[in-house]
């Protein structure tokens, strides 16, 4: 479809939601589309939302997850075991796990994983402050909940590396994740039998 026929404002909209993930050109322009159609009950209050979200939530500074207080509802829920810490690749994890109901510690998002194909090295990792909280006394136990894939398991030894000079436990987690396989992905049962049964870290 020629760009000619479409207005400015309307081509701007497809132009963003097609850099949405999964989305191309083609689906971009349906989305665009429906949200048009249904201009009262989905697309102001969406926009509205979009609008909300973008002045009020922030990122914690603790975890590195998205709240509107800082630090973050989990991170400062009363009763959470302040001696572990659970490292995971990405927020989409956090809530995985705790979806799962079967993990009370703290979280560390690195914000992705080691990848030498994507040019992602250690520096772009939210690494030094997990040495850091590693590093605290009262942290017992570092557990790499990262996805079963080849870039996952090279994160997780490298994290593991980088943490040897302190006294904490290192675990990781155990049956029921397949290889390849990505924390969101996977069921509430296979997530909490997997948190149940970690492993230190070879």
């Amino acid at each position: 479809m020629s760009r000619n026929l479409i207005g400015p404002e309307l081509q701007r909209v497809i132009d963003l939601i097609g850099k949405l993930p999964g989305l191309g050109p083609r689906s971009a322009r349906r989305v665009a589309l429906y949200l048009l159609k249904r201009r009262d009950a989905l697309l102001i209050p969406l926009a509205e939302a979009l609008s909300d979200a973008a002045g009020k939530i922030t990122r914690c500074s603790v975890c590195g997850t998205y709240d509107t207080v800082d630090p973050c509802t989990v991170c400062s829920t009363p009763g959470r075991d302040q001696s572990v810490i659970c490292v995971v690749q990405d927020v989409p994890d956090l809530w995985a796990l705790e979806r799962a109901g079967s993990y009370r510690g703290q979280y560390h998002i690195l914000g992705g994983v080691l990848s030498a194909l994507d040019g992602v090295g250690p520096e772009k990792l939210n690494l030094d402050s997990l040495v850091q909280r590693s590093a605290q006394p009262e942290v017992k136990e570092i557990i790499l909940a990262l996805s079963a894939t080849v870039d996952g398991q090279t994160t997780a030894h490298y994290i593991s590396d980088r943490l040897e000079h302190l006294d904490v436990r290192i675990s990781r987690l155990a049956q029921g994740l397949p290889v390849g396989g990505e924390l969101d992905h996977l069921d509430d049962g296979t997530l909490t039998a997997a948190m149940m049964s970690r492993r230190g870290l070879d």
